[in-house]
């Protein structure tokens, strides 16, 4: 399996691994244009495995200048267990690292259970007790 940057033609093979992911939620931001300007504000950061022509993997990724966001990080059932997920947030962190960005968040959800057994294992990630997260704009 290889790591190559997204690119707006995986729209399509995207949503499809992600509707299939459990813990992954899909939003309106994940339609078409929002995904294709995401990747534009965000060049080389968005990240897919690829499999013999095949995406089986995502990360998503961007950062504010300050800190990296990371989202929908997701391997297809067949790939889990093979070290895919690791490669792809340790690329990001690189990529990301170059930009100056060496702190990261990512976004859990509660009953995600899966997501969140994989970030607990993770050396030097931790979940956040001293802050909550507000939104405003579409749906939460």
């Amino acid at each position: 399996m290889r790591i190559r940057s997204v690119v707006p033609a995986d729209h399509s093979a995207l949503i499809e691994l992600w509707r299939h992911t459990e813990g992954l939620r899909l939003r309106p931001e994940d339609e078409a244009a929002p995904f294709a300007a995401y990747l534009a504000r965000n060049p080389g950061l968005s990240l897919a495995l690829d499999h013999e022509g095949v995406l089986v993997g995502s990360l998503m990724a961007g950062h504010d200048g300050r800190r990296g966001y990371l989202q929908h990080l997701a391997v297809a059932r067949p790939y889990r267990r093979q070290g895919g997920a690791r490669r792809l947030l340790d690329e990001a962190r690189r990529r990301l690292a170059e930009q100056g960005i060496e702190k990261c968040h990512v976004f859990v959800l509660r009953d995600a259970d899966t997501s969140q057994a994989f970030w607990t294992q993770l050396e030097g990630w931790a979940p956040r007790t001293d802050i909550t997260v507000y939104s405003t704009g579409g749906s939460r």
